[in-house]
Protein backbone atom coordinates (compact mmCIF):
# COMPACT_ATOMS: atom_id res chain seq x y z
CA UNK A 1 0.00 0.00 0.00
CA UNK A 2 1.54 3.73 -0.56
CA UNK A 3 -0.16 7.15 0.22
CA UNK A 4 -0.55 9.63 -2.43
CA UNK A 5 2.11 11.24 -4.82
CA UNK A 6 3.41 14.47 -3.33
CA UNK A 7 3.89 16.60 -6.87
CA UNK A 8 0.71 17.59 -8.82
CA UNK A 9 0.48 17.38 -12.51
CA UNK A 10 -0.71 20.05 -14.69
CA UNK A 11 -4.52 19.60 -14.44
CA UNK A 12 -6.83 18.38 -17.33
CA UNK A 13 -10.64 18.44 -17.79
CA UNK A 14 -11.74 17.29 -14.30
CA UNK A 15 -10.74 14.37 -12.57
CA UNK A 16 -8.74 13.91 -9.73
CA UNK A 17 -5.02 14.21 -10.14
CA UNK A 18 -1.85 13.57 -8.18
CA UNK A 19 -1.19 16.18 -5.73
CA UNK A 20 -5.10 16.66 -5.19
CA UNK A 21 -6.42 15.92 -1.64
CA UNK A 22 -6.64 12.34 -1.09
CA UNK A 23 -10.25 12.26 0.62
CA UNK A 24 -11.39 8.81 1.48
CA UNK A 25 -8.93 7.22 -1.02
CA UNK A 26 -6.11 4.99 -0.17
CA UNK A 27 -3.82 3.63 -2.95
CA UNK A 28 -2.19 0.11 -3.79
CA UNK A 29 0.32 -0.21 -6.61
CA UNK A 30 0.08 -3.57 -8.19
CA UNK A 31 2.82 -3.94 -10.84
CA UNK A 32 2.95 -3.50 -14.58
CA UNK A 33 0.36 -5.24 -16.93
CA UNK A 34 -0.06 -7.39 -20.13
CA UNK A 35 -3.03 -6.18 -21.79
CA UNK A 36 -5.73 -8.66 -23.58
CA UNK A 37 -5.20 -6.37 -26.90
CA UNK A 38 -1.65 -6.31 -26.96
CA UNK A 39 -0.80 -3.39 -24.95
CA UNK A 40 1.09 -2.91 -21.57
CA UNK A 41 1.34 -1.28 -18.81
CA UNK A 42 4.76 -0.77 -16.88
CA UNK A 43 3.34 0.19 -13.57
CA UNK A 44 -0.48 0.42 -12.07
CA UNK A 45 -1.54 2.22 -9.17
CA UNK A 46 -5.37 1.66 -8.08
CA UNK A 47 -7.44 4.26 -5.52
CA UNK A 48 -9.82 2.41 -3.79
CA UNK A 49 -12.24 2.96 -0.52
CA UNK A 50 -13.22 0.08 1.95
CA UNK A 51 -15.96 0.30 4.71
CA UNK A 52 -16.65 -2.41 8.06
CA UNK A 53 -13.93 -4.29 9.21
CA UNK A 54 -11.24 -6.58 7.72
CA UNK A 55 -11.59 -10.20 8.12
CA UNK A 56 -15.36 -9.95 8.13
CA UNK A 57 -17.60 -11.33 4.66
CA UNK A 58 -15.78 -9.11 1.57
CA UNK A 59 -18.34 -7.62 -0.84
CA UNK A 60 -16.57 -6.08 -3.89
CA UNK A 61 -18.97 -3.40 -5.33
CA UNK A 62 -18.33 -2.30 -9.25
CA UNK A 63 -18.69 1.20 -9.99
CA UNK A 64 -20.28 2.29 -13.38
CA UNK A 65 -18.91 4.54 -15.85
CA UNK A 66 -18.58 7.69 -14.29
CA UNK A 67 -18.77 6.39 -11.19
CA UNK A 68 -15.19 6.17 -8.52
CA UNK A 69 -14.59 4.40 -5.40
CA UNK A 70 -16.93 6.78 -3.34
CA UNK A 71 -19.70 4.73 -3.08
CA UNK A 72 -21.10 6.44 -0.13
CA UNK A 73 -20.43 9.78 2.09
CA UNK A 74 -20.17 13.33 1.53
CA UNK A 75 -18.48 15.32 -0.57
CA UNK A 76 -15.08 17.28 0.53
CA UNK A 77 -11.46 18.07 -0.20
CA UNK A 78 -10.59 16.08 -3.59
CA UNK A 79 -13.79 14.33 -3.62
CA UNK A 80 -16.14 16.80 -5.52
CA UNK A 81 -19.46 14.60 -5.15
CA UNK A 82 -21.33 12.35 -3.07
CA UNK A 83 -21.58 8.89 -3.04
CA UNK A 84 -23.16 7.10 -6.13
CA UNK A 85 -25.19 4.33 -4.23
CA UNK A 86 -26.01 6.29 -1.05
CA UNK A 87 -28.16 3.75 1.07
CA UNK A 88 -25.92 0.48 0.26
CA UNK A 89 -23.62 0.55 3.23
CA UNK A 90 -23.47 1.52 6.84
CA UNK A 91 -25.66 0.58 10.15
CA UNK A 92 -28.83 -1.13 9.09
CA UNK A 93 -27.96 -1.12 5.21
CA UNK A 94 -28.09 -3.95 3.07
CA UNK A 95 -24.38 -4.85 3.17
CA UNK A 96 -23.80 -3.99 6.81
CA UNK A 97 -21.43 -6.73 8.41
CA UNK A 98 -19.50 -7.23 5.70
CA UNK A 99 -16.01 -5.29 4.53
CA UNK A 100 -16.61 -3.47 1.72
CA UNK A 101 -14.29 -2.87 -1.07
CA UNK A 102 -14.67 -0.25 -4.24
CA UNK A 103 -11.79 0.22 -6.43
CA UNK A 104 -11.39 3.11 -9.12
CA UNK A 105 -11.71 1.48 -12.40
CA UNK A 106 -8.47 0.63 -14.71
CA UNK A 107 -8.63 4.00 -16.52
CA UNK A 108 -10.23 5.72 -15.04
CA UNK A 109 -10.05 9.69 -13.38
CA UNK A 110 -10.28 9.13 -9.79
CA UNK A 111 -6.86 8.00 -8.72
CA UNK A 112 -6.36 4.70 -10.44
CA UNK A 113 -4.21 5.08 -13.50
CA UNK A 114 -5.57 6.24 -16.77
CA UNK A 115 -5.15 8.51 -19.34
CA UNK A 116 -4.50 11.40 -17.45
CA UNK A 117 -1.87 9.92 -15.05
CA UNK A 118 1.84 10.50 -14.66
CA UNK A 119 3.92 8.27 -17.68
CA UNK A 120 7.31 7.63 -16.72
CA UNK A 121 8.50 10.61 -18.48
CA UNK A 122 6.43 12.53 -16.13
CA UNK A 123 3.27 13.67 -18.43
CA UNK A 124 -0.10 12.57 -18.70
CA UNK A 125 -0.44 9.52 -20.64
CA UNK A 126 -2.63 10.93 -22.71
CA UNK A 127 -3.70 9.25 -26.50
CA UNK A 128 -0.49 7.18 -25.77
CA UNK A 129 -2.29 5.20 -22.87
CA UNK A 130 -3.29 1.85 -24.58
CA UNK A 131 -6.75 -0.09 -24.83
CA UNK A 132 -8.30 -2.29 -21.91
CA UNK A 133 -10.67 -4.15 -21.80
CA UNK A 134 -13.08 -5.98 -19.18
CA UNK A 135 -10.71 -8.37 -18.52
CA UNK A 136 -7.86 -5.81 -17.70
CA UNK A 137 -9.57 -4.04 -15.35
CA UNK A 138 -10.56 -7.21 -13.28
CA UNK A 139 -7.18 -8.47 -13.79
CA UNK A 140 -6.31 -5.00 -11.91
CA UNK A 141 -9.06 -5.88 -9.39
CA UNK A 142 -7.88 -8.90 -8.34
CA UNK A 143 -4.64 -8.23 -7.87
CA UNK A 144 -5.95 -5.75 -5.37
CA UNK A 145 -8.05 -8.34 -3.90
CA UNK A 146 -4.53 -10.30 -3.14
CA UNK A 147 -3.01 -6.77 -1.29
CA UNK A 148 -5.60 -6.80 0.68
CA UNK A 149 -5.73 -10.32 1.45
CA UNK A 150 -9.11 -11.52 -0.09
CA UNK A 151 -8.85 -14.70 -1.41
CA UNK A 152 -12.82 -14.95 -1.80
CA UNK A 153 -15.74 -12.50 -2.42
CA UNK A 154 -18.59 -13.29 -0.45
CA UNK A 155 -20.31 -11.26 -3.39
CA UNK A 156 -19.45 -9.32 -6.23
CA UNK A 157 -21.99 -6.51 -7.23
CA UNK A 158 -22.40 -4.33 -10.14
CA UNK A 159 -24.58 -2.48 -12.20
CA UNK A 160 -24.36 -1.19 -15.80
CA UNK A 161 -20.55 -1.47 -17.00
CA UNK A 162 -19.89 -2.63 -13.28
CA UNK A 163 -22.10 -5.66 -13.87
CA UNK A 164 -19.43 -6.15 -16.87
CA UNK A 165 -16.83 -6.88 -14.32
CA UNK A 166 -18.88 -8.58 -11.45
CA UNK A 167 -19.98 -11.20 -14.76
CA UNK A 168 -16.16 -11.41 -15.68
CA UNK A 169 -15.06 -11.76 -12.02
CA UNK A 170 -17.81 -14.95 -11.97
CA UNK A 171 -16.40 -16.29 -14.94
CA UNK A 172 -12.68 -16.20 -15.37
CA UNK A 173 -11.84 -16.69 -11.13
CA UNK A 174 -15.11 -18.81 -10.08
CA UNK A 175 -13.83 -20.21 -6.90
CA UNK A 176 -13.24 -16.74 -5.75
CA UNK A 177 -16.38 -15.93 -5.54
CA UNK A 178 -19.25 -17.04 -3.76
CA UNK A 179 -21.92 -14.68 -4.70
CA UNK A 180 -22.82 -12.85 -8.25
CA UNK A 181 -25.16 -9.49 -8.02
CA UNK A 182 -25.60 -9.29 -11.74
CA UNK A 183 -27.87 -5.70 -12.54
CA UNK A 184 -28.66 -3.62 -15.83
CA UNK A 185 -25.87 -5.16 -17.92
CA UNK A 186 -25.39 -7.16 -20.21
CA UNK A 187 -23.33 -10.43 -21.39
CA UNK A 188 -21.79 -8.83 -24.63
CA UNK A 189 -22.21 -5.16 -25.85
CA UNK A 190 -24.91 -4.34 -28.74
CA UNK A 191 -24.72 -2.78 -31.64
CA UNK A 192 -27.43 -0.13 -30.28
CA UNK A 193 -24.74 0.20 -27.22
CA UNK A 194 -21.73 0.61 -29.33
CA UNK A 195 -23.57 3.13 -31.62
CA UNK A 196 -24.80 5.19 -28.78
CA UNK A 197 -21.35 4.82 -27.28
CA UNK A 198 -18.95 5.50 -30.59
CA UNK A 199 -21.18 8.60 -31.24
CA UNK A 200 -19.99 9.88 -27.94
CA UNK A 201 -16.64 8.89 -28.55
CA UNK A 202 -17.28 11.50 -31.49
CA UNK A 203 -18.89 14.43 -29.34
CA UNK A 204 -15.26 14.22 -27.57
CA UNK A 205 -13.13 13.46 -30.43
CA UNK A 206 -14.24 16.46 -32.83
CA UNK A 207 -13.86 18.83 -29.90
CA UNK A 208 -10.71 21.15 -32.10
CA UNK A 209 -9.80 21.19 -27.81
CA UNK A 210 -8.92 17.53 -27.81
CA UNK A 211 -5.93 17.80 -29.53
CA UNK A 212 -5.56 14.11 -30.73
CA UNK A 213 -5.79 13.09 -27.03
CA UNK A 214 -3.37 15.26 -25.58
CA UNK A 215 -5.23 18.42 -24.39
CA UNK A 216 -3.15 20.60 -22.09
CA UNK A 217 -3.43 21.42 -19.00
CA UNK A 218 -6.70 23.98 -18.57
CA UNK A 219 -10.08 23.54 -19.88
CA UNK A 220 -9.60 20.79 -22.59
CA UNK A 221 -12.68 19.22 -24.70
CA UNK A 222 -15.52 20.18 -22.37
CA UNK A 223 -17.85 21.27 -24.68
CA UNK A 224 -17.69 17.64 -26.50
CA UNK A 225 -17.77 16.20 -23.14
CA UNK A 226 -20.75 17.74 -22.31
CA UNK A 227 -22.59 17.16 -25.42
CA UNK A 228 -21.61 13.23 -24.91
CA UNK A 229 -22.82 13.47 -21.24
CA UNK A 230 -26.16 14.47 -23.67
CA UNK A 231 -26.19 11.77 -25.59
CA UNK A 232 -25.71 9.73 -22.76
CA UNK A 233 -28.18 10.81 -20.38
CA UNK A 234 -30.92 10.28 -22.83
CA UNK A 235 -30.04 6.21 -22.70
CA UNK A 236 -29.96 6.65 -19.21
CA UNK A 237 -33.37 7.96 -18.35
CA UNK A 238 -36.65 6.77 -19.75
CA UNK A 239 -38.94 8.29 -22.12
CA UNK A 240 -41.73 8.28 -19.82
CA UNK A 241 -40.22 9.81 -16.75
CA UNK A 242 -38.29 12.85 -19.04
CA UNK A 243 -42.20 13.50 -20.74
CA UNK A 244 -43.90 13.57 -17.21
CA UNK A 245 -41.10 15.91 -15.32
CA UNK A 246 -40.42 18.08 -18.92
CA UNK A 247 -42.99 17.68 -21.42
CA UNK A 248 -42.67 20.81 -23.89
CA UNK A 249 -41.98 22.91 -21.44
CA UNK A 250 -39.81 26.16 -21.80
CA UNK A 251 -38.23 28.44 -19.67
CA UNK A 252 -38.21 32.18 -19.06
CA UNK A 253 -35.13 31.91 -20.79
CA UNK A 254 -36.31 30.39 -23.90
CA UNK A 255 -34.93 27.25 -23.73
CA UNK A 256 -36.60 23.90 -23.14
CA UNK A 257 -37.37 22.58 -19.63
CA UNK A 258 -35.21 19.07 -21.25
CA UNK A 259 -32.50 20.69 -22.69
CA UNK A 260 -32.02 22.56 -19.05
CA UNK A 261 -31.87 19.82 -17.59
CA UNK A 262 -29.50 17.48 -20.35
CA UNK A 263 -27.02 20.96 -19.82
CA UNK A 264 -26.61 20.92 -16.01
CA UNK A 265 -26.06 17.36 -16.06
CA UNK A 266 -23.36 17.82 -19.29
CA UNK A 267 -21.82 20.93 -16.89
CA UNK A 268 -21.03 18.37 -13.63
CA UNK A 269 -19.64 15.52 -15.50
CA UNK A 270 -17.36 18.08 -17.46
CA UNK A 271 -15.78 19.18 -13.87
CA UNK A 272 -15.34 16.16 -12.37
CA UNK A 273 -14.82 13.59 -15.16
CA UNK A 274 -11.62 13.40 -17.92
CA UNK A 275 -12.34 13.46 -21.20
CA UNK A 276 -9.36 10.92 -21.90
CA UNK A 277 -10.92 8.04 -19.65
CA UNK A 278 -14.14 9.11 -20.72
CA UNK A 279 -13.86 7.80 -24.78
CA UNK A 280 -11.23 5.05 -22.92
CA UNK A 281 -13.69 3.43 -20.96
CA UNK A 282 -16.82 3.76 -23.37
CA UNK A 283 -14.38 1.68 -25.70
CA UNK A 284 -14.06 -0.80 -23.28
CA UNK A 285 -17.39 -1.17 -23.11
CA UNK A 286 -17.72 -1.76 -26.77
CA UNK A 287 -15.35 -4.29 -26.79
CA UNK A 288 -16.86 -6.32 -24.00
CA UNK A 289 -17.86 -10.07 -24.64
CA UNK A 290 -17.78 -12.06 -22.23
CA UNK A 291 -17.74 -15.08 -24.21
CA UNK A 292 -14.41 -14.17 -26.25
CA UNK A 293 -12.49 -16.83 -26.42
CA UNK A 294 -14.47 -18.85 -24.54
CA UNK A 295 -16.83 -20.38 -26.89
CA UNK A 296 -19.50 -18.04 -26.94
CA UNK A 297 -21.48 -16.24 -24.00
CA UNK A 298 -23.34 -19.74 -23.10
CA UNK A 299 -20.25 -21.38 -22.50
CA UNK A 300 -18.56 -18.51 -20.53
CA UNK A 301 -21.33 -18.47 -18.41
CA UNK A 302 -21.44 -22.32 -17.52
CA UNK A 303 -18.28 -21.71 -15.48
CA UNK A 304 -19.85 -19.78 -13.29
CA UNK A 305 -20.69 -21.34 -9.78
CA UNK A 306 -21.75 -18.71 -7.70
CA UNK A 307 -24.94 -18.41 -6.12
CA UNK A 308 -26.28 -15.77 -8.87
CA UNK A 309 -28.90 -12.78 -8.51
CA UNK A 310 -30.07 -11.49 -12.01
CA UNK A 311 -32.23 -7.76 -12.07
CA UNK A 312 -33.32 -5.59 -14.38
CA UNK A 313 -35.02 -2.63 -14.63
CA UNK A 314 -38.01 -2.24 -16.48
CA UNK A 315 -37.87 0.95 -18.68
CA UNK A 316 -34.49 0.52 -18.81
CA UNK A 317 -33.79 1.11 -22.91
CA UNK A 318 -30.00 0.77 -22.69
CA UNK A 319 -29.61 -2.45 -21.31
CA UNK A 320 -32.86 -4.20 -22.13
CA UNK A 321 -34.11 -6.32 -20.17
CA UNK A 322 -33.85 -9.38 -22.43
CA UNK A 323 -29.92 -9.13 -21.91
CA UNK A 324 -30.17 -10.09 -18.53
CA UNK A 325 -32.92 -13.03 -18.99
CA UNK A 326 -30.35 -14.12 -21.67
CA UNK A 327 -27.93 -14.35 -18.47
CA UNK A 328 -30.41 -15.74 -15.98
CA UNK A 329 -31.40 -18.40 -18.46
CA UNK A 330 -27.87 -19.15 -18.92
CA UNK A 331 -26.88 -19.11 -15.29
CA UNK A 332 -30.45 -21.22 -14.76
CA UNK A 333 -31.78 -18.66 -12.17
CA UNK A 334 -35.31 -16.56 -12.67
CA UNK A 335 -34.76 -13.04 -13.21
CA UNK A 336 -35.94 -10.25 -10.97
CA UNK A 337 -37.33 -7.24 -12.35
CA UNK A 338 -37.12 -3.99 -10.77
CA UNK A 339 -40.65 -1.91 -11.53
CA UNK A 340 -39.14 1.91 -12.02
CA UNK A 341 -40.38 4.91 -14.45
CA UNK A 342 -37.01 6.09 -14.47
CA UNK A 343 -35.21 3.97 -17.01
CA UNK A 344 -31.42 3.04 -16.85
CA UNK A 345 -30.37 4.91 -14.07
CA UNK A 346 -33.23 2.97 -11.61
CA UNK A 347 -30.86 0.58 -10.49
CA UNK A 348 -29.14 3.68 -8.74
CA UNK A 349 -32.44 5.39 -7.84
CA UNK A 350 -34.15 2.38 -6.72
CA UNK A 351 -32.32 2.01 -3.63
CA UNK A 352 -35.17 0.17 -1.20
CA UNK A 353 -35.72 -1.98 -4.35
CA UNK A 354 -32.62 -3.03 -4.68
CA UNK A 355 -31.02 -3.36 -1.44
CA UNK A 356 -33.68 -6.23 -0.53
CA UNK A 357 -32.26 -8.35 -3.46
CA UNK A 358 -28.44 -7.36 -2.22
CA UNK A 359 -30.00 -8.83 1.30
CA UNK A 360 -31.76 -11.75 -0.41
CA UNK A 361 -28.57 -12.60 -1.76
CA UNK A 362 -26.32 -12.19 0.78
CA UNK A 363 -28.46 -14.20 3.06
CA UNK A 364 -28.25 -17.35 0.58
CA UNK A 365 -25.80 -19.74 1.24
CA UNK A 366 -21.96 -19.45 0.18
CA UNK A 367 -22.18 -22.87 -2.35
CA UNK A 368 -18.39 -23.10 -1.69
CA UNK A 369 -18.92 -23.45 1.99
CA UNK A 370 -16.95 -20.72 2.70
CA UNK A 371 -18.19 -17.51 4.39
CA UNK A 372 -15.29 -15.33 5.19
CA UNK A 373 -12.47 -14.41 2.94
CA UNK A 374 -9.13 -15.31 4.06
Amino acid sequence: MTGAPSTRLPARSGGWVEGDPVGDRRFADVGPLQLERGGSLPAVRVAYETWGTPGDPAVLVEHALTGDSHVVGPTGPGQPTPGWWDGLIGDGAPLAGTFVVCANVLGGCQGTTGPSSAAPDGRPWGSRFPEITIADQVEVEARLAAALGVDRWAAVIGGSMGGMRALEWAVSRPDQVARLFFLASGAVATADQIGTQTTQQVAVTSDPRWAGGDYAAGEGPVAGLGTARRIAHLTYRSAFELETRFGHDVQDDGRFAVASYLEHHATKLARRFDAGSYVLLTQAMNTWDVGRGRGGVEAALARVTAHCLVAGIDTDRLYRIEEQQRVADALGVPLRVVRSPYGHDGFLVEVAAVGALVRELLAAPDQGGHLTPG
